[in-house]
């Protein structure tokens, strides 16, 4: 079958994908010299006290899966829908959508929605297409990894 991605996004909280949900952004932008240390756990404690007293699935991170292609029986292959944005097969192109568990009352419609999706257009030419809570660079690594190649498979 298809390939297989999984992404988990630590610095998203898997609310961020429900209505009204909203994803932690720095209020001010500090500059950490290469002497200095940044301390993310001490950060981090006080954050996850705060979301500790709200919702409790608040502070798990967003999990991001492939989306299921379906089996089409003319072309006999694995298609995904890019509406027109993807238009070369690869084995590189995907689609991610959130990878919710049941009792975190997300409705279906939201976790069906990709969130980032990567394709190729072109020799060596690709797309992405990316949405909130995913920023630039965030959906950019992700897309980057996918070029990684497995040294099993040389």
């Amino acid at each position: 079958g298809p390939r297989r991605m999984n992404c988990t996004v630590h610095t998203v909280p898997v609310s961020a994908i429900q209505e009204g949900g909203t994803a932690p952004t720095p209020s001010t932008f500090s500059s950490y010299g290469l002497d200095e240390t940044f301390d993310i756990s001490s950060t981090n404690r006080a954050e996850s006290k705060e979301s500790s007293i709200g919702n409790i699935t608040s502070n798990r991170p967003l999990v991001l899966k492939n989306k299921s292609p379906r089996w089409h029986e003319q072309l006999q292959c694995w298609c995904l829908n890019f509406r027109g944005r993807v238009t070369v097969a690869s084995v590189k192109n995907f689609q991610l959508v959130a990878d919710v568990d049941p009792s975190e009352n997300i409705p279906e419609s939201e976790q069906e929605k990709v969130i980032l999706q990567f394709g190729k257009i072109g020799k060596d030419i690709f797309t992405m297409d990316y949405r909130y809570p995913l920023s630039a660079f965030q959906a950019f690594a992700i897309c980057l990894s996918s070029f990684d190649t497995k040294p099993v498979c040389e």
